[in-house]
């Protein structure tokens, strides 16, 4: 874990409660009680917020920033999972079924987390069963994208995989633009390799061309202008 530990009141009306899907059906009254439960670490670029195999004994919500989960393969690459940036969160596994993470997470930029304990969490989901509906509601969801990926590297073509990534990038990450939508990337080229099973030479190929052919625009390594959303969505048909 990070060594500073801070509370943060700038953020009690904003990330730790009312944009969080878990807490969504609870009043104010409610959000104040989970407030006055959390802990805040900020962790830097490059560290890790949990390794595989773990116990971790507190729910993480990501404040502000973006982390990655990954897998490491038997020849030593990374395999990413999942991006989660504000509002995400993870260590479910544990609080439930006392089960260890399934894959490292390591923060790709400076990242601001709110922690709560296992105890105060367990507590929270006895008094407030919505939230556990939510995390099994996501839990779903992370179970469809892991089954996505899978088909998507024993079957789907490269063109459809770098056209799915960045449709995927568009709506978590994009910001509407007079000419389209502006999409900052959470992962470099390297990244979207290890995330979407090429190489980093074929990602920056593919991207390339779909910029030649007018879809979108490269700027500098970290933002891409999506010019041509109904391109990509033809391409994973």
């Amino acid at each position: 874990m990070a060594k500073g530990v801070y509370m943060c009141k700038s953020c009690h009306q904003d990330i730790c409660a009312k944009r969080v899907s878990l807490f969504s059906s609870l009043d104010d009254e409610q959000l104040i009680k989970i407030i006055n439960l959390v802990i805040h670490k900020t962790y830097k670029k490059g560290e890790a917020l949990i390794f595989e195999g773990q116990s971790f004994n507190s729910l993480v919500i990501i404040n502000k920033g973006q982390v990655k989960g990954f897998k490491t393969t038997i020849e030593g690459k990374e395999q990413i999972l999942y991006i989660f940036s504000d509002g995400d969160f993870f260590g479910e596994k544990n609080l439930l079924r006392n089960q260890p993470s399934g894959y490292t997470v390591e923060a790709l930029e400076e990242t601001h987390v709110c922690l709560i304990e296992k105890g105060d969490f367990q507590t929270l989901i006895q008094e407030y069963p919505d939230i556990a509906l939510k995390i099994m509601e996501e839990l779903g969801n992370r179970l469809d994208h892991l089954e996505n990926v899978v088909e998507s590297m024993g079957t789907k073509t490269v063109d459809s995989r770098i056209s799915s990534v960045i449709l995927e990038f568009a709506n978590k990450f994009g910001t509407d633009d007079p000419r389209g939508t502006l999409i900052e990337l959470p992962l470099s080229r390297e990244g979207i390799a290890n995330y979407i099973g090429i190489t980093r030479e074929t990602v920056s190929r593919k991207m390339s061309m779909l910029q030649e052919e007018g879809v979108l625009e490269i700027i500098g390594n970290k933002k891409l202008l999506l010019l041509d959303r109904s391109a990509l969505e033809r391409a994973i048909e």
